[in-house]
């Protein structure tokens, strides 16, 4: 056997795996105004304008019908005025289509990324009798089972039932580092368009022709399943009463004028209708809703349906595995205790000997803290050296060289691997054992033959910043919970040090689900992860069930999101982009309802103030002329929809704050900014049309 020598390690985790940061994933980050999108957004906009289309916004068909009629109106009565008029107002129509096609090109144009990845292939299905025949990957059907090795693209979705691969899943996951994949666990679902790197696998087919992980990708990406949320059809609901109530205020308007011995124009009072309607926030609606799931998409989250989305920022309690999302998933060396009179020098040599051969997360971690702690590099071995792996008997690993004999390993295992050697046990190991214990850490002792040299302690450390994150959370009225198949000893310790408001310790399917029903009949909504099959009742049960796309086949169909990335740690931005979709809404409803409190006020007085001279006081902005009045409403109305696309697709910023605060602030910034800007903005087109000379 040759020598060894330690080299310098690192703490490494495998690329690939949760909570390792990988590639951009499937979807790369398309600019806002990409110009190829623009340009199939701008010719959407056009194909938008079928009434079967428009009559699924209620708003924008109400505009349509008046630019129809207005459009009559100017080829019965032609005039500056209202061609002009009805120029403007079919514009907003197309303004609308457009901020709606922009949002759903974004999709279509990742999932045109996607559909690049599908590749047509043959499979090597397996007879009943054992042997193989080749078939198009399109005919296989649910239930069969096909042979895969290095080189073969896997034909299909399903589960290995035998052996075990690396696989490339960079066509999916855009991360270029492969993956194990092995049969009889949480990891043992495949997706079609995969590549197999190395050994051979048996997989059995678990998705019909169509209707592939891929599939579902590319339709939920593109929008063609998108279903309006309760929420926006409330909404919608909401803006189709105010325009049913603005249009008889608006047309009893002709016989008062009439009453007072005045006439206002078919034209004027369709412009006014639309000014007055919540065209802005009816036209921004549709593009909110699927902006959010193009954001998800873009952090590589698949969601299922817009209701998750949503449900996703109404979330109350946020469960969360301990492992890979609140601590770094790896037990890492963190102290060397000696006892017995030996020094941490010695006991660093010793530790650092027995796990040279140890390749897991814990045993690099003692070898790069015995390197930073004590200096020691590089170890020669003679080539007599044995090493001596891990067991489930022993508990214990180490090193045979030169007439020593080092083991480190659970605590009780070595004490009596030592009592057996005919060694003693210092009186100090014991406190340090269960001080270690009782603080969350799991204690190595550490022992050549009859001599014990100390204990490490192996800690699992808490995520930088993740206490920061739980703050904000609770901010915002949020309560996290900790899940951990840990005693409840160490699940309390590392809870405080996290700082979650909760923990839920030798965490079980069954107890899951009953703290997620508990918690949901107090009137909560919760959110988990998961990866297993014996996750998926839970992840079914909760409101937003993120599955893992490394988890199985059981754990993807019982969740309502995928995380591409299998990163639990993105619960948490899955969240933070809910809230934010409905601060959105949120936001642009409000500054619709007030634009149309202040266009109604900057209109009405200078169409009535030759009918109704007390008016005059009221026209604040002293516009031109009632036409010019209207005219400007009426662009205006249209662009602030233009002005607005970059707001409803980016979405407002989240910060961590309660709901009076956000009321606030939306009250201040979209209401009184909703209140101001038309005032302003109708006055400037006012004067340009005046400086133009048009009226």
């Amino acid at each position: 056997m040759q020598d060894l020598k330690v080299l310098d390690a690192g703490n490494s985790g495998a690329p690939g795996e949760p909570g390792v940061p990988g590639g951009r994933g499937v979807v790369s980050r398309r600019g806002l105004f990409d110009g190829r999108i623009m340009r199939v957004a701008a010719v959407e906009a056009l194909r938008k304008l079928d009434p079967r289309v428009q009559i699924k916004n209620p708003v924008m068909f109400v505009v349509l019908i008046g630019t129809v009629i207005t459009l009559f109106e100017a080829i019965a009565h032609p005039s500056v005025f209202s061609w002009s008029v009805m120029v403007w107002l079919l514009l907003t129509v197309l303004f609308a289509n457009f901020a709606e096609a922009m949002a759903e090109g974004r999709g279509k144009a990742q999932a045109d990324t996607l559909r690049k990845t599908r590749t047509q292939t043959d499979a090597r299905r397996l007879r009943p009798d054992g042997t193989e025949e080749r078939v198009a990957a399109g005919d296989l059907s649910l239930g069969d089972t096909v042979v895969c090795e290095a080189g073969d693209v896997i034909p299909s979705d399903g589960e290995i039932i035998e052996g075990a691969a690396s696989v490339d899943e960079s066509a999916i996951t855009g991360e270029s580092a492969p993956v194990i994949r092995e049969s009889g666990g949480d990891r043992s679902a495949v997706t079609g368009g995969t590549r197999v790197l190395s050994d051979r696998i048996v997989v059995r087919i678990t998705a019909e022709p169509g209707k592939t992980f891929l599939d579902r990708m590319i339709s939920l990406v593109e929008g063609a399943r998108r279903q309006k949320t309760p929420n926006e059809i409330a909404l919608t609901i909401l803006l189709s009463a105010l325009t049913l109530i603005f249009i008889p205020v608006v047309v009893v308007l002709q016989p008062f004028a009439q009453f007072a011995g005045g006439q206002v124009e078919v034209v004027i009072l369709i412009a006014l209708i639309v000014c007055l309607i919540p065209t802005t926030i009816g036209a921004l609606l549709s593009a909110i809703g699927i902006a959010g799931m193009d954001r998800l998409v873009q952090h590589n989250v698949l969601a299922m349906s817009g209701r998750a989305v949503e449900a996703a920022g109404d979330v109350q309690t946020l469960l969360l595995d301990k492992t890979g999302t609140i601590t770094m998933g790896n037990r890492m060396a963190s102290e060397f205790y000696p006892v017995g009179g030996c020094s941490e020098q010695d006991l660093a040599g010793a530790a650092q000997l027995a796990s040279l051969a140890d390749e897991t997360p814990e045993g690099r971690s003692i070898v790069v803290l015995a390197k930073e702690r004590c200096g020691l590099r590089e170890r020669d071995l003679g080539p007599d050296h044995v090493f001596v792996p891990f067991s489930a008997n022993t508990r214990m690993s180490g090193l045979d060289t030169d007439g020593r004999r080092i083991r480190k390993g659970a605590a009780d295992a070595v004490k009596r691997w030592v009592t057996e050697q005919g060694g003693t046990l210092p009186d100090e190991l014991d406190p340090i054992v269960e001080r270690i214990s009782r603080a969350g850490a799991t204690p190595l002792v550490v022992a050549d033959q009859a001599r014990v040299f100390g204990v490490i302690e192996l800690k699992d450390v808490v995520k930088e910043g993740i206490a920061e994150r739980f703050a904000e959370l609770r901010g915002v009225g949020i309560r996290t919970v900790m899940v951990t198949g840990d005693n409840p000893l160490t699940a309390a310790a590392i809870a405080q040090e996290a700082g979650v408001d909760d923990y839920l310790a030798e965490a079980t399917p069954d107890a899951k689900m009953r703290l997620i029903k508990a918690e949901q009949e107090g009137g909560k909504l919760v959110a988990m992860t998961g990866d297993g099959t014996n996750d998926a009742p839970a992840l079914a049960q909760a409101d937003v069930g993120v599955a893992m796309n490394t988890g199985t086949t059981a754990a993807k169909e019982a969740g309502n999101m995928v995380d591409l990335d299998s990163n639990p740690t993105k619960l948490i931005e899955i969240v933070e982009i809910g809230k934010q979709l409905l601060m959105t809404r949120g936001a642009l409803t409000t500054f619709s309802i007030a634009n149309d409190v202040a266009k109604y006020f900057a209109i009405i007085p200078a169409l009535f103030v030759g009918t109704y001279p007390q008016l005059d006081g009221l026209n604040i902005m002293g516009l031109h002329s009632p036409q010019s009045a209207v005219l400007s409403a009426v662009i205006f109305n249209a662009l602030v929809i233009i002005a607005l696309i970059p707001l409803a697709l980016r979405g407002v910023r989240f910060r961590p704050s309660g709901a009076t605060a956000i009321l606030r602030r939306n009250v201040l910034v979209y209401g009184l900014g909703g209140l101001i800007v038309p005032f302003i903005g109708i006055k400037l087109i006012d004067l340009i049309l005046t400086a133009l000379g048009a009226y």
